[in-house]
């Protein structure tokens, strides 16, 4: 079968918007209607004016997308669980939250943020805490409107984000279940142990050996790379933003070597970009997805099937709207 020309098809007959973020292959990426990063297809994903979405991506990112419009059926060619997301559940919140009352700080004097790689049900608790939702792309501004409430800002899932932004801000961070108690104690910002297995790929010999081969050569990296690879880069941004610097911020003849994922980089410019590792840094969950899943999605709308559809409880909903929302005042 041809599984393009079948969906092709398909996307003319119904109502249905396909949207894929910027890691999935490049031939689910190319039948897309709407692409970008996490926070830009939930946003573009709430006005398209179609009923049914069809969500390329990972879980957190379908989910994110049902709380913010709850009145569209939001569906998932492969409910793909990110890894980073995986780390980290209510259980595991409550617990590191209790680790940190039993070092003396109290609930009220935490703020909880939580990057958007997480469950509905992360951020709905960290929404009846009175925290917030933040992206790699607007987490400076979201920590700071944070440290203003005068609390200690407990940052989930990923440590390295978390550390990467402390960093920046001049500020002292440390990570629960990893640096000594009384270090958490001392810290702005107390991390969770999570992080990005794509990310951990890229390693400062890498960064050495490019230097090396490429005298000139520029660094990219994502903020998700561990902190020692993003102190001897020259540029680190989120997805979008690495898009942006690269192809547009940067001359085409300028050798720049990116530490993302594959698929990304690979689409980035056909000359002078360098996957940033020694090995191929594919997300393992996004790239799931293949274009039969796809098609099987659309068809299951024509049949009234309705396959994969994103169902989040109402209260969970209602508190991780809640977090969210804030995240869109900042």
């Amino acid at each position: 079968m041809d599984f393009k020309k079948e969906i092709q098809k398909l996307k003319k007959e119904l109502d249905v918007a396909i949207v894929a973020h910027f890691y999935q292959k490049d031939e689910v990426f190319d039948m897309a209607d709407i692409t970008g990063d996490s926070l830009e297809l939930a946003k573009r994903g709430m006005a398209a004016p179609q009923k049914n979405i069809i969500f390329c991506g990972v879980g957190f990112m379908g989910q994110s997308l049902k709380v913010l419009a709850p009145e569209k059926r939001v569906m998932m060619p492969k409910i793909a669980c990110c890894a980073m997301a995986k780390m980290i559940d209510v259980q595991y919140f409550n617990e590191n939250l209790k680790t940190l009352n039993d070092a003396g700080i109290k609930n009220e004097d935490i703020l909880p943020i939580t990057y958007i790689n997480s469950s509905a049900e992360v951020k709905a608790e960290v929404g009846k805490m009175g925290g917030l939702v933040c992206t790699s792309s607007n987490a400076f501004k979201i920590i700071t409107r944070g440290l203003e409430s005068g609390k200690k800002i407990f940052f989930v899932p990923d440590r390295c984000l978390g550390q990467n932004f402390a960093n920046q801000m001049k500020l002292k961070s440390a990570v629960v279940g990893i640096d000594d108690i009384e270090d958490v104690k001392e810290a702005d910002i107390i991390c969770f142990n999570g992080f990005c297995s794509v990310h951990q790929l890229f390693t400062t010999d890498d960064i050495d050996f490019y230097r090396e081969k490429y005298p000139d050569i520029l660094i990219a990296v994502h903020p998700e790379c561990d902190p020692a690879i993003v102190d001897k880069a020259d540029f680190s941004g989120s997805t979008s933003q690495l898009i942006k610097y690269i192809t547009e911020e940067i001359s085409p003849d300028q050798k720049v070597a990116v530490g993302t994922e594959y698929n990304m980089v690979n689409r980035l410019r056909p000359k002078n970009t360098y996957v940033l590792s020694s090995t191929k840094p594919e997300c393992p969950t996004m790239n799931e997805t293949v274009l039969e899943d796809l098609y099987n999605n659309l068809l299951s709308i024509k049949n009234g099937t309705f396959e994969n559809e994103i169902i989040i409880p109402e209260e969970t909903e209602k508190y991780a709207k809640i977090a969210l929302n804030r995240m869109f005042e900042v």
